[in-house]
C-alpha cells in the first residue's frame, strides 16, 4: 500500500519540539528585567506552568546556561555561545566588519550594521574610530524598525501595498516628542527614502541623536542589511551627515554587494 504523503498542517505539527520551544521562550525572559529571577517570575513572564518552568530552567542548569542558588536563577556565560555562533556563521557580519571599521576610521564616528527581525532591528556589527573606544549601540541592541533609519532603509523593500499593511499592524509607540507614528506619514517618509537611497531620521529613536542609513544589497538587488552613522545632535550638524558620512557608507555598501550571496 503506497505511503500517504503528509499535508503542509500535519508536517508543520508533528515537526513541532513544544519543548524546544518553551525552553528558548524561558531564556528570553531573563532579559525582561534586571538581576536574577526567582521561579515564579519566570514562570509568569513565559506563561508557563511553575513546574514546567522548574524542569526548564534545572535542564538548562546542567547544560551550564543557567545558575541557581536555590531560589534564584540567572544566566550564565554560557548563553553568549550561542550569539557567538550566530555572528561567526553570519556572512554579512564577516563581509562587512571590515566596511565598518573603515567607514568608522574615515568618519571618526561609530558605524553599525543592522538587521531586520520581525518589526525591530538588532545591530549585529559595529566599528570604532581607533582614537578611542566610545559608547554606541552595543551589538545585539534592539530597536523599533519605523523609527530608525537602519529600519526605514531596510522597510523600503517591500512595495508601497505590502508596506503600508505592515505598518498598521506594526505596534507604533512614540520614543522622543519627534517620533512620527502616523502610518500614513511612515509611508511617505520611507518611500521617500527609498526613492533617494538613504534615511535619516531626527531625535525620533534617541532624543539626543541623529543618525543615516544606505541598505546593503546583496548580488541580487534584495535588500539584506542596513549600515548607518550617528552622533549627538549637539555635535554634527544633519547636513554634515549627508555631506560627509553619506559617500562612505554608500562606497561601503557598494563594495560588497557582490560577495553576499
Amino acid at each position: 500500500m503506497p505511503k500517504l504523503k503528509r499535508n503542509e498542517t500535519e508536517e508543520r505539527a508533528t515537526d513541532f519540539v513544544e519543548s524546544l520551544d518553551r525552553g528558548l521562550r524561558l531564556l528570553q525572559m531573563f532579559g525582561t528585567t534586571a538581576g536574577p529571577m526567582t521561579l515564579s517570575d519566570l514562570a509568569r513572564a513565559a506563561e508557563l506552568p511553575r513546574a514546567t518552568a522548574r524542569r526548564i530552567l534545572f535542564t538548562l542548569q546542567r547544560g551550564g546556561f543557567v545558575a541557581t542558588d536555590g531560589k534564584l536563577f540567572s544566566l550564565t556565560p554560557h548563553v553568549l555561545t550561542l550569539a557567538a555562533s550566530y555572528l561567526r556563521s553570519n556572512q554579512l557580519v564577516a563581509v562587512l566588519q571590515p566596511v565598518l571599521d573603515r567607514v568608522a576610521t574615515a568618519a571618526q564616528e561609530i558605524s553599525s550594521l543592522a538587521v531586520l527581525d520581525g518589526d525591530d532591528v538588532v545591530f549585529i556589527a559595529r566599528g570604532s574610530p581607533m582614537r578611542v573606544f566610545s559608547g554606541g549601540l552595543e551589538i545585539g541592541y534592539r530597536l523599533p524598525a519605523f523609527c530608525t533609519s537602519v529600519g526605514r532603509a531596510m522597510l523600503g523593500q517591500f512595495d508601497d501595498a505590502a508596506l503600508a499593511a505592515r505598518l498598521k499592524k506594526m505596534k507604533r509607540e512614540a520614543l522622543t516628542p519627534r517620533t512620527a507614528t502616523d502610518p500614513k506619514l511612515l509611508l511617505a517618509q520611507i518611500a521617500a527614502d527609498r526613492a533617494r537611497g538613504f534615511s535619516l531620521v531626527d531625535r525620533e529613536a534617541e532624543p539626543h541623536f541623529r543618525s543615516i542609513s544606505v541598505p546593503v544589497r546583496r548580488y541580487d538587488d534584495t535588500i539584506v542589511a542596513a549600515i548607518n552613522m550617528g552622533a549627538h545632535v549637539d555635535r554634527v550638524p544633519t547636513q554634515e551627515l549627508i555631506d560627509r558620512f553619506l559617500p562612505l557608507l554608500r562606497e561601503g555598501a557598494v563594495s560588497v554587494r557582490s560577495q553576499l550571496l
